[in-house]
């Protein structure tokens, strides 16, 4: 039975020297097909050449550990240009547009967007559009539940 934990664990001790994490894993048959599913993420955008680059550091540790006996495909994504953002690390964030849910509405809104302008341990400061105009609101972070980059 493979292990995708302990799998997981093996091929981020390739990949994490390089910055770059396992989102998700899961191995799951399309159509007939058997298909290892790894989703990375990287504190930077991930473009075309570095997904290829990544896939080809996993595909050479699968090949070394041979974990699957049957054919399969190896399928390695990013989580797009706007992936989620982890609540706790927004400072690395600011100067990008975001897009936070409130458990707390501000102003009767739920979701807003824009520009991340500063963080700290209490507030977040995010700049948006105010029909012609940018305004600067100061949010409760314990109020922000979910973050994402926007494009």
């Amino acid at each position: 039975m493979l292990d995708l934990e302990k799998l997981k664990a093996q091929i981020e001790e390739t990949i994490s020297p390089l910055g770059y994490s396992i989102y998700q894993i899961k191995y799951h048959v399309v159509e007939k097909e058997k298909l290892l599913s790894i989703i990375v993420d990287h504190e930077e955008d991930i473009d075309l050449n570095r997904i290829s680059v990544v896939s080809d550091i996993i595909s050479a540790k699968l090949d070394e550990l041979d974990p699957i006996e049957e054919a399969y495909t190896l399928d390695v994504s990013s989580l797009g240009a706007e992936k989620p953002i982890d609540i706790d690390k927004l400072e690395k964030y600011v100067g990008r547009k975001v897009n936070l849910h409130l458990s707390h509405p501000y102003q009767g809104e739920n979701y807003l967007e824009g520009i991340l302008k500063e963080v700290d341990e209490k507030e977040v400061t995010l700049r948006v559009q105010v029909k012609a105009k940018m305004k600067d609101i100061i949010l409760n972070r314990l109020h922000i539940d979910k973050a994402r980059l926007a494009v």
